[in-house]
């Protein structure tokens, strides 16, 4: 798994948010970390977890009037919550928090993550819930295209991101699953280049999208299948 890459000014940013989370929570701040993907930081800047002992709306309302330095620095709002709160949901957002697990940064503290992973089951139930959840909004979204091609072509667009990270979080469960699944490269390539191609790269929406459809409840029906 990769680490964010952070460039010198998204590191000094972080340090300077870790000075602003010292200050308000002194002593009570345990660990504090960057995390994401390998990939350049979304438009909601660079994302960040601190695990204090216990999050106190006084907390909260100290950090308001720092919200604005955090954005202006190219930084998202960090996610706050206690090593007990993050220990105890990891089971409801076994993905989310795989993810931040999987690909983080210590800033401050310790790495809070040694000896906590999530488990088999939790991260296939969530993948279940994704899979399915995509196949049903491509084909509500179909009905509401109503046909038309240009916007079929957008549906698609629209949900290639959505799709990439469902199969990387059932990669993650199992290697061997794109093979298991009996997915062609072509159609996740084709699926996945209108990521930064857009609706242009679209020659036949409709045809795409029959397959694209196709592969998805190849999807689901694999992680369903996998049911302890």
């Amino acid at each position: 798994m990769h680490s964010p890459v952070l460039d010198a000014e998204a590191s000094a940013a972080l340090g300077a948010l870790a000075a602003d989370l010292r200050k308000v929570f002194g002593p009570r701040l345990v660990s504090f970390v960057a995390y994401g993907t390998a990939e350049p930081a979304d438009d909601d800047g660079v994302h960040s977890l601190a695990l204090v002992d216990r999050v106190r709306f006084e907390d909260l309302v100290a950090c308001v009037p720092l919200t604005g330095s955090w954005r202006a620095r190219g930084l998202a709002v960090p996610l706050l919550l206690s090593r007990e709160e993050f220990r105890r949901s990891l089971d409801v957002f076994p993905l989310e928090y795989g993810e931040i697990i999987a690909r983080h940064i210590v800033v401050e503290g310790t790495d809070p993550f040694d000896n906590i992973s999530v488990a088999e089951t939790d991260r296939r139930r969530a993948c279940e819930w994704q899979a399915k959840s995509h196949l049903i909004h491509l084909r509500e979204g179909f009905l509401e295209t109503r046909g038309h091609p240009e916007r079929v072509a957008e549906l698609i667009a629209a949900s290639a991101e959505s799709f990439r990270s469902l199969l990387e979080n059932i990669n993650r469960l199992d290697p061997d699953a794109p093979r298991e699944m009996g997915l062609s490269d072509t159609i996740v390539r084709d699926v996945l280049a209108t990521r930064t191609g857009g609706v242009s790269t679209i020659a036949e929406p409709t045809a795409l999208l029959a397959r694209y459809i196709l592969a998805s409840e190849r999807v689901w029906q694999y992680v369903d299948g996998r049911r302890g």
